[in-house]
């Protein structure tokens, strides 16, 4: 009778284990499939940083009201052996996803990203004010980690010669960062992406010239600021080679602007042109000390491959384009035409040349 009623009692005991068993994986697997709040239209974005523990990814979650219920959220990643399949990142999380969906997108590594566009010819200060803006770092600690010696020579890329700075090496394009990625790793992608476009023959081609990588650098961050007119970059590198052989002064009101950047207010004075710095090319008898920006890939290969001219000289025609003199007489003649004659300058701009290519372009 004994025997009778402990074999009884294990049953039932057994009975209730499968009853709780089963009902608590109903309630897991319901909770897998349903969102917190089905009808939520709004959606945060959340970031998970490498060495984040589950517990920790957890109460991030539910304070940001993405899931309801954090311990059967764990059981759920442990079960489906998600945890260790979570990669850091930025993602678009909201109440409206279930459970499931939350963990596919957290371990697919497909990270919101925000775009960043490096334009030709930025400089680090106005790349350092874009990744500002975008919330990814501050303008300040990027222009730092740029002029930062210890990281410059820790890249692979700089082994024989390391440049003061990183200008000239942050490859103008669109990128699409995440918050999390860290600020030494948005740099890096940056110089990656110039030495995909910089190789090899280039270097030879460099030395054919008798002058250094750096060197062709810099060069062809003058020549894409002093013209937006593609046409015309392999003859504004002419006149800048011409006058290196020459050993003439580059005179580039570009490379004194960027002497004088922490002061600079949109006119250049006199007193500027005279200013004792390594940029300011109406001081030194050569090139800057380094890029004045970062140039794009037509502005290198310009800067490569000059045009063959007996130029010296260009003024801007106020429209986007420029006139070529071989002497000082015809330089001073087209000045006066083009620069000292109020007239000349009556409804022209430099965006006038943008126009003209894009109508051509058009119509091609």
């Amino acid at each position: 009778m004994k025997d009778s009623l402990k074999s009884w009692q294990i049953r039932l005991a057994l009975l209730v284990t499968i009853l709780g068993v089963f009902l608590s994986l109903t309630r897991l697997i319901f909770f897998t499939f349903s969102p917190f709040q089905p009808r939520q239209m709004t959606s945060v974005l959340f970031e998970i940083h490498k060495g984040q523990s589950p517990s920790e990814i957890i109460k991030s979650l539910t304070t940001n009201g993405i899931i309801k219920n954090g311990r059967y959220f764990l059981w759920v990643g442990r079960l489906g052996r998600q945890w260790r399949k979570i990669k850091a990142g930025e993602y678009r999380l909201s109440a409206s996803m279930a459970p499931w969906e939350i963990y596919s997108l957290l371990t697919s590594g497909i990270s919101a990203a925000h775009p960043l566009t490096v334009r030709e010819g930025e400089n680090i200060y106005e790349i350092g004010e874009n990744l500002e803006s975008k919330g990814l770092m501050s303008q300040e600690h990027f222009v730092s980690l740029c002029k930062d010696k210890e990281l410059i020579s820790s890249l692979p890329y700089f082994k024989d010669a390391a440049p003061p700075t990183l200008e000239g090496y942050l490859f103008p394009d669109t990128y699409f960062f995440n918050r999390t990625l860290s600020e030494v790793d948005i740099i890096k992608q940056m110089v990656h992406h110039f030495f995909k476009i910089w190789n090899n023959s280039d270097d030879e081609r460099a030395k054919t010239l008798g002058l250094s990588r750096h060197e062709i650098i810099t060069l062809a961050s003058i020549i894409e600021k002093e013209t937006g007119a593609s046409e015309e970059r392999p003859l504004i590198s002419s006149i800048f080679h011409n006058r290196l052989q020459k050993h003439m002064k580059l005179q580039s009101d570009p490379t004194t602007i960027y002497g004088m950047w922490d002061h600079y207010h949109g006119k250049i004075h006199k007193k500027d042109l005279s200013a004792k710095n390594e940029y300011n090319t109406y001081y030194v008898n050569a090139l800057p000390i380094g890029p004045i920006g970062n140039p794009g890939e037509e502005a290198i290969r310009a800067a490569l491959y000059p045009s063959s001219s007996p130029y010296l000289y260009f003024v801007s025609h106020n429209d986007g384009t420029h006139q070529f003199s071989k002497t000082i007489q015809e330089h001073n003649q087209a000045v006066k035409k083009f620069q000292l004659n109020p007239q000349a300058r009556v409804g022209k701009s430099w965006r006038d040349h943008l126009k003209k290519t894009s109508s051509t372009q058009t119509t091609q």
